[in-house]
């Protein structure tokens, strides 16, 4: 099993790349542009996959972060694709990705400072 700093690493790449994907993107432009929606939303399924193979034990430490909703949505991308509401995708995107990075760049750094 890949230690769990793979894994936050994973998230943080993702978070990163879909900041830069969204750089100036408005919410209208984001709904009339499927190559950003498909990009940003490949980003977000990586990050529920990086969060579903964090072992239990580990998300239990970090309680504060919603893990099961993130592996949820990443589950409904990649089960239910044609239930995707691309406004919930902007909303987690723009709103919930940013503070996401932010919580697990302290955890990645508090692992780092105790290795």
């Amino acid at each position: 099993m890949r230690p769990e700093r793979l894994y936050l690493l994973d998230i943080i790449a993702a978070t990163d790349a879909i900041a830069r994907f969204l750089e100036g993107a408005t919410e209208d432009s984001f709904a009339q542009d499927e190559l950003l929606q498909s990009a940003v939303l490949q980003k977000l399924i990586v990050i529920g996959e990086a969060a579903a193979r964090l072992p239990r034990s580990f998300t239990e430490r970090y309680i504060s972060i919603p893990w099961p909703d993130i592996v949820a949505f990443r589950n409904i991308a990649v089960h239910e694709y044609f239930a995707v509401d691309w406004g919930i995708v902007w909303e987690t995107a723009t709103r919930d990705v940013p503070l996401l990075r932010a919580a697990v760049a302290a955890i990645f750094r508090d692992l780092e400072g105790s290795a």
